[in-house]
């Protein structure tokens, strides 16, 4: 289970190293086999799966039926754009540019450990995102039940 927040340097090559914290989670998890994706959701944000999690996504989106354009858009943004990678021995992983460029993701990022994926966040789109506060008129039947 990954959880927690994490800033993050992209160097020139493109390549950002697993922090520290997650590393042995990492290797247990998926075999330090990981999928990059981007967040069909959110402008600003890639998703990063453990391979199996990966597979279940995976499985779920292509079942859909590709009659519709909005089921054709997710499967184009999520399957489509998928990026197997695996960290070098310093526990780098070499993110694409063309996910790093339409994500917005320079020399710094966040990372979020978001339970069973991460989500690799622009600094400035994660900024923008976290200074969003959840109105009262936005809260859902499920969270009015939270005790938080």
């Amino acid at each position: 289970m990954f959880q927690g927040e994490t800033a993050i340097t992209v160097d020139d090559k493109g390549r950002l190293a697993i922090p520290t914290a997650y590393r042995e989670l990492v290797a247990e998890t998926c075999g330090n086999v990981l999928v990059l994706t981007y967040n069909p959701f959110e402008s600003g944000c890639l998703w990063l799966f453990p391979l199996a999690e990966w597979e279940r996504v995976r499985d779920q989106v292509n079942a859909l039926p590709s009659v519709k354009a909005v089921h054709r858009n997710l499967q184009m943004k999520l399957v489509g754009a998928a990026a197997r990678i695996e960290p070098d021995s310093a526990a780098r992983i070499l993110l694409p540019a063309s996910q790093r460029a339409a994500a917005g993701i320079e020399k710094k990022a966040v990372l979020l450990g978001m339970g069973g994926k991460f989500e690799l966040w622009s600094e400035l789109a994660h900024l923008a995102k976290i200074r969003q506060t959840i109105s009262e008129d936005e809260i859902s039947d499920e969270m009015s039940g939270l005790q938080l």
